[in-house]
């Protein structure tokens, strides 16, 4: 039986789609500082834990009394804000991570200095 350029199509686009299912099915998803969600104390929380880039970091807070920022390693070492970082306020933040070091804190005063921040690698 001869197959139509159709047939090569379909089986392209459904081994396209089954490529990104599994990609897709091997991201996790971690709950930054697990049921006590983003808080003081926050920058042990890392440890032990294997992240790749593609996982998804939720942070889940007050958002009245909290804040997440996207910071450079000089922002997350000095616990400053760097000038143009992405500040999330809504509470139930979900943040992909991407490869190589990521770096979060809460700008909100004295907050970071306190052990609101964290630092990831993702391989």
């Amino acid at each position: 039986m001869v197959q139509g350029r159709g047939s090569a199509i379909a089986a392209a686009a459904l081994l396209c789609l089954l490529c990104v299912h599994l990609e897709l099915a091997q991201a996790a998803t971690y709950t930054v500082g697990g049921t006590g969600g983003w808080t003081f104390n926050s920058v042990s929380w890392t440890k032990g834990k294997r992240f790749k880039a593609g996982d998804t970091l939720v942070f889940d807070y007050n958002p009245s009394l909290h804040n997440v920022v996207a910071v450079n390693k000089a922002g997350y070492n000095s616990c400053t804000t760097p000038k143009g970082a992405k500040v999330y306020r809504s509470g139930k933040d979900r943040i992909k991570l991407t490869k190589g070091q990521n770096y979060f804190i809460c700008n909100v005063v004295g907050h970071c200095q306190s052990g609101m921040k964290i630092a990831v690698t993702a391989a």
